[in-house]
């Protein structure tokens, strides 16, 4: 009786014991049933895997914007550094060190904890894998991919440009050119050389810019530096296929640009095509042959070969065909971005354009994440503007307005300065666009190395 007692008791109280314990081990998982709890919604990932190739103004605002809304991001570069290019010339006229326009990505990348920056070209796309191949021979898989990697210096078929001529699209360029300028005028003063004649060809902001930097250098500084050489013995020529220059603006700053170039002693050659370079000579359509012992390349721009070999729908130029979204038609989780992108509505290949892309592309990217729609990109221009000289610049604002003269340069510097990374670069670059515009005349170009 007492033993049969027991064993009721005993399983009655197994059985509330059981019914107590019934919602804690629902609760309490097995690290196997844990890893199971929250299966990741098929397409949805929870943070997403974003690679970014290319670090220009397209590519580091994409990341920036990627990484604070805490997405896993790799920006893909061939160079360990990104680069200022609206002030490359300044480098190649020995303005300023080639290091004031250049900011390390690990640097960038190291305000970030989810982000990695992988040093290596783009060599091809695995679009239905969603895979980045690098040169390196790495691959990288991705939720989304990010296409900025800008685009390179266009030779435009034309016989002896890419092996005579020197673009200024890199770092490197803009020292190699700085160099042979230095070298060019050296050989001058000393009389190994008879001239140092330089042949700017294209009119755009970095032609305009660069001849009008060099023609100053040429009238108030190398006097001083060089006074063996005589004036007829260095020009600064710019050929311009358009009767104008500067072809995004509107006609009256078009006109003062060009008067502003002529009166600091730039030959201006417009409507002028080319037809070959030669090492000493540019030859322009109707056969006049142009002395030149410097020629810098500024026509144009194309996508760069490892953008063309992936496959991806191409149109002028070479750009990448996108949606309004800048993504692409049949792989909506590829974005482009920046000088690369063709959207329905062409823009500038310029910088705002680029980093207003690199914004949108970032925050689509986080929107699509969270299962979202993709908007489409809005341009939200803010005006253009160029240097030509001391105390001279063009800008043209978004409403029409123009103006030029001292108050647009000095727009130009301060919009430049602010846009450079680094607060040390910005210092740097300041104190040296003063002194090479407000300094002592000898001292323009003083930079060395």
């Amino acid at each position: 009786m007492d033993s049969h007692a027991t064993s009721i008791d005993v399983t009655e109280g197994g059985l509330v014991l059981a019914r107590v314990l019934a919602p804690l081990k629902s609760a309490v998982k097995t690290p196997v049933e844990r890893g199971k709890a929250r299966p990741r919604p098929a397409g949805r990932p929870v943070r997403p895997r974003v690679v970014v190739v290319g670090a220009g103004f397209a590519g580091l605002n994409a990341a920036r914007v990627l990484a604070r809304g805490g997405a896993l991001v790799a920006l893909a570069d061939p160079r360990p550094y990104t680069t200022f290019q609206p002030l490359l010339y300044q480098v190649a006229t020995a303005g300023i060190n080639a290091g004031d326009v250049a900011y390390p990505l690990r640097t960038f990348a190291g305000n970030y904890p989810n982000m990695r920056v992988r040093v290596s070209r783009l060599s091809n796309l695995h679009l239905d894998d969603k895979r980045v191949e690098l040169a390196d021979g790495t691959a990288i898989d991705y939720d989304y991919l990010v296409l900025a990697t800008g685009v390179t210096t266009s030779w435009l078929g034309i016989k002896g440009a890419q092996e005579h001529a020197m673009p200024t699209y890199s770092v490197r360029d803009a020292v190699a050119l700085r160099e042979r300028i230095q070298r060019c005028l050296e050989e001058t003063a000393e009389g190994k050389r008879s001239s140092t004649h330089v042949v700017i060809v294209g009119g755009g902001a970095t032609g305009v810019e660069t001849a009008g930097v060099l023609a100053e250098l040429r009238r108030r500084t190398i006097p001083l530096t060089h006074p063996e050489i005589r004036p007829e013995q260095i020009s600064v020529t710019l050929v311009e296929r358009f009767d104008y220059v500067l072809a995004p603006y509107k006609p009256r700053l078009r006109d003062a640009a060009a008067n502003a170039l002529r009166k600091r002693g730039v030959n201006l050659r417009l409507g002028s095509s080319v037809a070959a370079v030669e090492p000493d000579a540019v030859i322009l359509g109707d056969g006049t042959r142009l002395h030149s012992d410097v020629t810098i390349w500024a026509p144009g721009v194309i996508a760069p070969k490892e953008v063309a070999d992936c496959g991806l729908p191409q149109g002028k130029g070479g750009r990448v065909i996108v949606t309004e979204a800048l993504n692409l038609e049949d792989h909506p989780e590829v974005f482009v971005a920046g000088d690369l992108a063709l959207s329905p509505q062409p823009l500038p290949q310029v910088a705002q354009p680029a980093i207003q892309m690199g914004k949108h592309v970032g925050r689509q990217i986080l929107a699509a994440a969270q299962g979202r729609p993709v908007r489409p990109f809005s341009y939200r221009d803010p005006g253009i503007m160029a240097i030509v000289g001391r105390a001279e610049a063009v800008i043209q604002l978004r409403n029409g307005m123009t103006m030029h003269g001292l108050l647009p340069w000095l727009a130009w510097i301060f919009v430049h300065i602010a846009y450079l990374l680094g607060g040390r670069n910005r210092i740097t670059v300041l104190n040296d666009f003063f002194w090479r515009y407000l300094g002592p005349r000898h001292s323009a170009a003083s930079v060395a190395e």
